[in-house]
């Protein structure tokens, strides 16, 4: 789902982007096309937000597949971040339901 809404701002906004879009685009988007075009169309900028997302450095090493791969992995991990911040608020929830 996030994936989509990204594009969708992408496609909304590249005809006349302004530098937070792109600064936001290199940092979020999740579609491997679409984060090689703005990378190639910024490398200056790719290049110093690397340090901070480091799949943008496989953008401009040309490794597409590992970059697909990267973002798959970076998903999961993002996944996994939001499954361990909801589990202890989870709980707490369900002690809170059984309380009633």
């Amino acid at each position: 789902m996030l994936r989509r809404l990204l594009e969708a701002h992408f496609f909304q906004n590249r005809t006349k982007p302004t530098a937070e879009k792109i600064r936001f685009w290199l940092r979020e988007l999740r579609t491997p096309e679409l984060l090689i075009e703005v990378a190639q169309a910024h490398p200056r900028l790719s290049s110093r937000l690397a340090a901070a997302r480091p799949l943008l450095a496989l953008v401009a090493a040309g490794q597409e597949a590992a970059l697909a791969q990267a973002l798959k992995e970076e998903e999961q991990h993002e996944r996994e971040r939001d499954r361990q911040y909801w589990l202890p608020l989870r709980s707490e929830l369900e002690t809170l339901r059984r309380a009633r």
